[in-house]
């Protein structure tokens, strides 16, 4: 399996369980890894071959920037959900960092890996 990688996805949204963290967005650092087969697309050198990061990368941030989810978990799950079942991959991996979320620590992250059922 080939993997396409989006990393560094900075985007915001309402995160969390305290009354701030459900008033103000807050910042947070997406990394995705998409499990796919390029050789069709190499061999050929044709777009039309290609897995489509560009429209699903869009759909992670529409859905990112539009959710008020309380943990980062059930965004990771979000996230690989619309790219499993919405894009057909056919594996995600997502990391979402929330950064700050710990006095003393760079970052807080989930890491989640989904497939086709």
């Amino acid at each position: 399996m080939d993997l396409i990688e989006v990393t560094a996805l900075r985007l915001r949204c309402i995160i969390g369980v305290r009354a701030e963290e459900r008033r103000d967005l807050s910042d947070l650092v997406i990394d995705l890894a998409i499990g796919t087969e390029a050789r069709p697309a190499a061999l050929v050198d044709d777009v039309t071959e290609v897995w489509n990061y560009r429209t699903a990368t869009k759909g992670v941030i529409a859905l990112v920037q539009q959710s008020e989810y309380h943990t980062i978990e059930a965004l990771a799950e979000a996230i690989a959900t619309h790219l499993v079942d919405d894009h057909h991959a056919p594996y995600a991996k997502v990391r979402v960092s929330k950064p700050g979320a710990l006095r003393f620590a760079d970052d807080v992250a989930v890491v989640i890996e989904r497939g086709h059922r």
